[in-house]
């Protein structure tokens, strides 16, 4: 039977069963899950839940319509006590579900390299293997990560809707399934099953929600968690598995001394310094946000060292050693006679003792410790590493190399990589209050332009850019301690006067870049320059540091002449506007002279661009933006090779497909030609921070797909990768950009032209509801209207994906590609099968294309619109509801058709595994959904009064929240 519905496949199409060791955790997860319901709730709403499951179940997997309404009826006659547990039961089993796809992605690549020739694909061996075939040696790797900069940057935008406390629990719970795999004797198996429930009816009596809106602090403390468990362990780990790979043929792995490569792979943060659109980021979470970051790194390396002491047990009565670390050994004050002998514990007891006094100095509070002395401060990171290298040189002279391995030689890497910062924190702020502020402190200063008063919110562009030039070019400051200016401004001077303060503090990484939202003009760069200058980041003479001139002799004054410096502006094209306008922009800006000694003198010849996928996508459709995206960086290329200067692109992408999402390999590899060139930046976001990191094995993984896509994109000969790129974009431009048009106009129509449309989304989508969950310190508006234009992209497509319609993902591709080939454009060619044709043929051989359609089949197989057409019942107008869900329903089918016909194949069909893996999944998001509908539909009939009355929210308001949190985490990669 196949049915009309925007499934992943006809409901009776076979597909490959999920591995049966994932089959068999869900399996064990369910069962677990259930006989904890039954123990905490009863045996009636177990039954309940059991009862709903099986009709969803057996309506996904063997297509018996009968069972819909069975769903829909049994779901409207629970009541109010009843949703909240089927809403928790079937969100927690796709919470369980999820922690088991995790442990089957984990135990694949462990066969893979037990059972396989080749290296897996996206692998770091693959990457190699790739460059090797290529004629790209290991020495050229080597050099080229010395300039190479990897940074996946985590931000607190607001959709995740897991707690901490739920997510500690995945963790145990993933750590049980692990032990599982192990041979086990029976009261083995049986106390693994009693660990296993014993968690799961932990997590069910957990509360699923937040009962306080989150803080930037909570958002703080929830980032560093992923430190915690992954970062910290993972990132020291891939670098000695790279290192081991480029090692010469020949070498003993064991015996050699672990390689330290330079610190191309490090994190980011936005969270604390990123104040667009959040009130509650200020000064006082900027500075938390690096405390709390550096506390973290202390006391990582606290424990290193001390485990480290611990460890090197070697006695001087049994092997010699270096006269260096026998320096080191007698500084210690270390009275123990039973170390007397043992000159690398003492040399450890030496380090911890000045770990701890740097702590203190740096953090500005005793670090709780252990008992120790008191030391000299180490005067940065570099000195912490000399004293651990006078131990590792020790080690490799006098037979100890293979001891260096067990924990020196990741703690040495660790320490390039997180510092004493841990993670560089980006600060970034909309262009308009930057203009905001400097008109104040223009007028409030009395300076003038062209002999009039200047009144900057009223200057032409030209005028603005003579007159922030010249500001620039003074010593003298605008701001006055005795004159009073608004909340906004002083908001503003603090927080970059703390940037200064922390940049001294913490060190020049702590802080390295500021962004400016809604760059739309060449003065929107320079104003921030000047805001630099005038609080103490910026010194007036930095900015004409000579590269002709010796470098700085040592690591006092390098750091020092960084801290002059100040922070790298870095633009943000957001909107399809702003991104034609992008390369004009970034040639007027490297052309100014003083612009451009700064770029090649303090900024290594290296200048940052920021491009935002949300803000394009919510304004032209998910074809028009990446066409836009792909163009834009194009274009920068251009400017950027012509001037001489080393691009770095920071990708503002999210989870979802219509935010940039889908798998980071391809994504990267996708890029045009000159564009990745060793420089990345990515933002992770939401929902995707947890699923890509929330576990050490999983996180590696990811993070070497960065990496060695990286390697691949930058280290392809570019000759070859331009002239390839170059004749597929003359066979294909013309045909590109006329689609992106057609894409444009349709989904513009549809949004916002369609009357009443505005009116559909807050009615058919659970927007007002989401804007209620406690799932960030972000509002969710810009301002506080009903307008599309003021809605924040991110709960735009996420609302889309909680009700199955994920239109930022697909809408206007199918108008555009049906009109390609029926009516063709200017150089197309001639018929409507030749011009099928090329667009198969564009499928097949341009990356750019290929990964475009990959990832809008993914949304489309995740896209229901049975489901989406009971969400728009809740639309009162019957007329307003029925036409523009007419719309929808129609494009779907057209892009449906077309993307089979481009393709040459159904959604999924290349992909077995994930059809069938989501298929077991929708059978639990499918209660998820339609039991959201009938809740949104009581909500949405009680008046406010009918709330509030026993506690913050009413049952059916946590239900709805609930259902929320499951969906989300049912479908993964939807913010």
């Amino acid at each position: 039977m196949t049915l009309k519905r925007g499934a992943i496949v006809s409901t009776t199409q076979k597909v490959a069963s999920p591995h049966s060791a994932l089959r068999q955790d869900i399996r064990l997860l369910g069962k677990a899950l259930g006989e904890v319901i039954r123990e905490s709730d009863g045996k009636a709403i177990y039954d309940t839940i059991e009862k709903l499951r099986r009709a969803a179940v057996t309506f996904r997997r063997e297509g018996d319509v009968t069972q819909e309404p069975v769903l829909e009826s049994s779901i409207q006659q629970l009541d109010d006590a009843q949703v909240n547990s089927v809403a928790r039961a079937f969100s927690y089993f796709l919470h369980l579900s999820n922690i088991a796809e995790d442990r089957e992605q984990n135990r694949r690549q462990r066969e893979h390299e037990l059972n396989e020739a080749t290296p897996m694909h996206g692998s770091l061996g693959d990457a190699l293997n790739f460059l090797t075939e290529r004629g790209v040696e290991p020495r050229a790797i080597l050099r080229a990560l010395d300039e190479m900069s990897i940074v996946p940057v985590l931000t607190a935008h607001p959709t995740e809707v897991q707690r901490k406390s739920t997510l500690d629990v995945h963790r145990e719970i993933a750590r049980q399934l692990q032990h599982n795999d192990d041979i086990q004797t029976p009261s083995e198996t049986l106390r693994s099953r009693q660990r296993l429930t014993g968690l799961i009816a932990t997590l069910w009596q957990t509360r699923m929600l937040r009962q306080q809106k989150l803080t930037v602090l909570d958002e703080i403390d929830n980032a560093l968690g992923y430190y915690e468990h992954t970062f910290l362990k993972a990132i020291p780990r891939l670098y000695q598995d790279l290192a081991t790979l480029l090692e010469a043929e020949g070498k003993d792995a064991l015996q050699s001394r672990p390689a330290l490569l330079p610190p191309f792979l490090t994190t980011g943060s936005w969270i604390g310094g990123d104040r667009d659109g959040n009130p509650n980021v200020n000064a006082e979470t900027l500075e938390l946000a690096l405390t709390r970051q550096a506390t973290h790194a202390f006391r990582y390396y606290l424990d290193e060292v001390k485990a480290l002491g611990t460890e090197l047990s070697m006695s001087r009565n049994l092997v010699n050693i270096d006269a260096a670390l026998e320096e080191l050994a007698l500084e210690s004050r270390d009275t123990s006679l039973h170390r007397i002998d043992e000159p690398y514990r003492r040399a450890c007891i030496h380090i911890y003792a000045r770990l701890v006094a740097t702590a203190q100095g740096i953090l500005q509070r005793p670090l709780l410790t252990r008992p120790t002395y008191e030391a000299e401060p180490y005067s940065g990171p570099e000195e912490f590493d000399a004293d651990l290298a006078v131990i590792a040189d020790s080690l490799q002279n006098n037979h100890g190399t293979a001891i260096a391995h067990l924990r020196l030689g990741e703690l040495r890497q660790a320490l390039r990589v997180f510092g004493f910062h841990l993670a560089t924190l980006d600060m970034r702020q909309s262009s308009d209050v930057h203009e905001r502020v400097l008109d104040e402190l223009f007028s409030a200063a009395g300076v003038k332009h062209n002999g009039q008063p200047v009144r900057y919110l009223e200057l032409g562009e030209e005028q603005r850019i003579e007159l922030l030039r010249g500001e620039l070019a003074q010593n003298r400051p605008l701001y006055s301690p005795w004159l009073t200016y608004s909340e906004e401004t002083d908001k503003e001077l603090a927080i970059l006067r703390m940037a200064a303060r922390c940049r001294a503090r913490f060190g020049p990484r702590a802080i390295e870049q500021t962004i400016i939202s809604h760059t739309e003009t060449l003065s929107d760069l320079l104003e921030v320059l000047v805001l630099q200058q005038e609080t103490g980041l910026l010194r007036p003479d930095a900015q004409h540091f000579d590269p002709s001139q010796p470098a700085p002799a040592n690591a006092a004054e390098v750091r020092q002449a960084k801290l002059a410096a100040g922070l790298m502006v870095v633009p943000l094209f957001e909107t399809i506007p702003d991104l034609e306008r992008a390369a004009e922009i970034m040639a007027g800006w490297l052309d100014l002279p003083e612009v451009k000694q700064r770029v090649r003198g303090v900024q290594a010849g290296i200048q940052e661009v920021m491009l935002g996928y949300s803000d394009s996508n919510k304004d032209g459709g998910y074809l028009t933006s990446n066409w836009s995206l792909y163009c834009a960086e194009r274009e920068l290329v251009k400017v950027f090779q012509k001037r001489n200067t080393r691009l770095r692109l920071f990708h503002g992408r999210g989870g979802s497909v219509a935010r940039g999402g889908g798998p980071s390999f391809e994504a990267i590899i996708a890029q045009p030609p000159g564009t990745v060139n060793g420089q990345i930046r990515l933002t992770e976001q939401g929902e995707v921070i947890q699923g890509k990191y929330k576990d050490a094995e999983v996180g590696r993984w990811h993070l070497e797909n960065i990496v060695a896509a990286t390697l691949e994109a930058s280290l392809t000969p570019a000759a070859e990768a331009a002239r390839i790129e170059n004749e597929r974009l003359d066979k294909y431009f013309s045909a590109m950009n006329w689609m992106s048009e057609q894409a444009e106009a349709a989904y513009r129509d549809l949004v916002y032209g369609t009357p009443g449309f505005t009116e559909y989304f807050f009615a058919a989508t659970p927007i007002s509801e989401i804007a209620e969950l406690n799932i960030g310190s972000r509002p969710a508006a810009r301002k506080s209207t009903q307008r599309i234009e003021d809605l924040r992209a991110i709960p735009w497509g996420f609302s889309w994906a909680q009700c199955r319609l994920m239109l930022t993902g697909w809408y206007g591709v199918g108008t555009a590609l049906k009109r390609y080939v029926d009516e063709g454009c200017d150089g197309a060619p001639a018929s409507a099968e030749a011009r099928l044709e090329q667009l198969q043929e564009m499928a097949r051989e341009w990356p750019f294309f290929r990964s475009l359609l990959s990832n809008m089949e993914q949304v489309l197989a995740k896209t229901d619109l049975t489901i989406a057409r009971r969400y728009s019942l809740l639309v009162a107008d019957k007329r307003l509801r029925e036409t523009i869900f007419q719309s929808m329903e129609d494009e779907f089918h057209t892009t449906l058709t077309m993307f089979r016909k481009v393709s040459g194949h159904d959604l999924l069909e290349r992909d077995p595994q994930l059809a069938a893996a989501l298929l077991e999944r929708f059978a639990y998001i499918d209660p998820l959904n339609h039991l959201q509908v009938e809740l949104l539909q009581r909500h949405r009939k009680c008046g406010p009064k009918e709330f509030n009355e026993h506690d913050a929210e009413s049952q059916s308001q946590r239900a709805i929240h609930m259902t929320i949190n499951g969906i989300a985490a049912g479908l993964r990669n939807s913010g």
